[in-house]
């Protein structure tokens, strides 16, 4: 392709707009234009990335035997009640671009496909016969997101893979997981990208068991927690660590303290000279489901410790149905407005015990009349600890579980792990921590789907049971932009050579010389024919303009017609390194094929 025949025009100022180096050096270089809030034009040379990685994701997936096809973007409301969905996505996470056709019918942009998959297979699938089946999509979907930012990382409209499988039992689910898992970590090799595959928490999707696909960059929005001998590593919405151990108490005797001024664990630690590890901290969240019934509960946890609200999330997701709900729709600390909806009495906030009495509640439908009570299993083993006293102003002292607290019958796992804390696998070794973007997701859904939606398929003894699925989603256009965010200097972009969208760009500095414009010409057409695929920058721009633009859209190899051509010899820049030598002009073409067949060994 010829510059000067290009729609290309690149900017010298980063845009206002972009937060993160990926997107700015997108939005400079020409590659993509924003249209909207989250919503933007793929140009040329973004499109020829995202055919390139959509190439990879097809060729791998085909591999494991899936099938492509195409579902519908436009789904009827009726199929996201039939799973139990549609309130999350359009209320609970509000992700959903809803709305009513002018038959005056429910319908919605697909933020995923989960439910028509479902529906097809409930038609289609009537044997365990036709088992195990894999069909996968690429495709663009649609998430009404709050606060679309960083471009193509968190936008409204995006391309994307999702797959979907179904299987008679769970033992061939979790081989077609396997095999997706080295199928993922094939097409990130294959892009050239630095990634981790990470324990995940599996979200609004659901299921029993997933895997996060991370590219490792600094701007990543997810923390990774992994170990440095490679067998744990987890996103830290669902890692779980070994905490350090409790100093022991040093309080001999139960008692209440005057401690004024200390609502926070690091000022009362401070005051009573103790380790925040023998202190019991109480944490009030207000939890609202989708029946409208809002619950308080009190988590008691150790004062050295955060609450994972993801965590705490799913655990209240499971006990829903003991309050008539089925899905979380809010969760949140109560602000003081949320508190005199509720409250019969001012709170003792900073100051709260684990007894804190279920009067504070104020009567009425729409709250549960008692807190919901959870622990922390890091304060099961205290002895002699310090919690409040539910008196402002006043803690207690030497406290016990079974004599002065009841410990809550619901001990669950909701402490956030950190780095440095010790894995669970091997305490010798410790968590460290990454910075990541997540590309791919992989899930055993199990029965969720099959058992809500009636998808069921006769076994070889002729009985009826529910398929067991699994879905998995690689985000195509966000993967483009990781790419970037992975791989760039001051310069500009630092393209993979597998997924950049030409393997070089020939130069020529002056187009008023013959001799430069016959030699491009030249390698460009052979170039071409053997099948590297070659810009050639032919504009009518100074050299120094068309040196930044090469450096900009981040092309891995740049191979100028300067002033070696009197000895019949072009330079040739390597982009990652900016690495320069002068090759004979017979063997520029010879040269570039070998160099983009050692890239493919990356």
């Amino acid at each position: 392709m010829r510059l000067s025949q290009m729609l290309f025009v690149t900017l010298r100022e980063d845009p206002a707009e972009a937060e993160i180096p990926s997107h700015k050096l997108l939005l400079r270089a020409g590659y993509m234009r924003r249209i909207a809030s989250g919503v933007y034009a793929y140009l040329p040379l973004l499109w020829r990335v995202l055919n390139k990685v959509s190439a990879i994701v097809r060729e791998e997936m085909n591999a494991t035997g899936a099938q492509e096809c195409l579902l519908p973007q436009l789904q009827p409301a009726d199929l996201w009640r039939d799973s139990g969905r549609w309130d999350t996505y359009t209320k609970a996470e509000g992700i959903m671009f809803a709305f009513i056709d002018r038959r005056e019918q429910e319908v919605a942009l697909g933020p995923t496909h989960e439910e028509v998959i479902t529906a097809i297979a409930r038609d289609m699938i009537r044997s365990y016969r036709q088992l195990p089946t894999h069909l996968y999509q690429i495709q663009t979907k649609f998430r009404d997101e709050i606060r679309p930012r960083f471009g193509l990382m968190r936008g409204r409209e995006f391309i994307m893979k999702d797959g979907y499988s179904f299987h008679a039992d769970e033992d061939s689910l979790k081989a077609t997981y396997r095999d997706m898992y080295q199928a993922y970590s094939n097409m990130l090799r294959r892009c050239g990208l630095e990634f981790r595959a990470v324990e995940a928490d599996s979200g609004a999707i659901g299921g029993s068991g997933s895997t996060e696909f991370m590219v490792l960059a600094e701007a990543g929005e997810d923390e990774v927690l992994y170990t440095d001998d490679g067998k744990y590593a987890a996103n830290v919405e669902k890692a779980v660590s070994l905490p350090p151990d409790a100093v022991p108490a040093t309080f001999e005797k139960y008692e209440k303290l005057d401690t004024p001024n200390t609502p926070t664990i690091e000022s009362l630690a401070k005051f009573l000279d103790c380790s925040p590890t023998q202190i019991v901290k109480n944490v009030l969240y207000q939890v609202t489901y989708d029946n409208e019934q809002a619950v308080l509960v009190l988590v008691s946890i150790r004062g050295d410790q955060d609450v994972n609200e993801v965590k705490l999330q799913n655990e209240l997701a499971r006990q829903a149905a003991a309050y008539g709900g089925s899905t979380v729709i809010s969760l949140e600390v109560p602000s003081e407005t949320e508190q005199k909806n509720w409250a019969a009495k001012p709170l003792p906030l900073g100051y709260i015990a684990p007894d804190l009495d279920d009067d504070y509640i104020k009567p009425q439908a729409s709250v549960a009349p008692k807190f919901l009570r959870l622990a922390d299993q890091t304060v099961v083993e205290l002895k002699n600890f310090v919690t409040g006293s539910n008196q402002s102003g006043y803690h207690v002292v030497g406290a016990n579980w079974g004599d002065q607290f009841t410990l809550p019958q619901s001990v669950v796992d909701l402490r956030k792990a950190a780095a440095g804390d010790r894995a669970v696998h091997a305490p010798s070794q410790t968590l460290q921590t990454a910075r990541g973007i997540e590309i791919g997701h992989i899930f055993q859904l199990g029965t969720k789907y099959s058992t809500a939606m009636g998808a069921t398929y006769a076994s070889e003894s002729g009985e009826e049971k529910p398929l067991f699925m699994g879905c998995y989603g690689v985000g195509v256009s966000r993967l483009a932009q990781a790419a970037v965010e992975q791989s760039y200097d001051q310069d500009g972009i630092i393209w993979p050579t597998a997924i950049a969208p030409y393997h070089t760009i020939v130069v020529m500095p002056n187009i008023n010389d013959a001799d430069q414009v016959v030699a491009g010409e030249k390698l460009y057409a052979d170039l071409n024919a053997a099948g590297v695929e070659t810009l050639l920058d032919d504009r009518k721009e100074r050299a120094g303009v068309k040196f930044k633009d090469a450096d900009l859209i981040g092309i891995p190899y740049r191979i100028v017609t300067g002033r070696s051509l009197k000895d019949g010899k072009v330079e040739v820049v390597k982009r990652a390194t900016h690495e320069s030598q002068e090759i004979g002009v017979d063997h520029v073409v010879k040269t570039i094929q070998q160099w983009i067949e050692a890239d493919r060994e990356y």
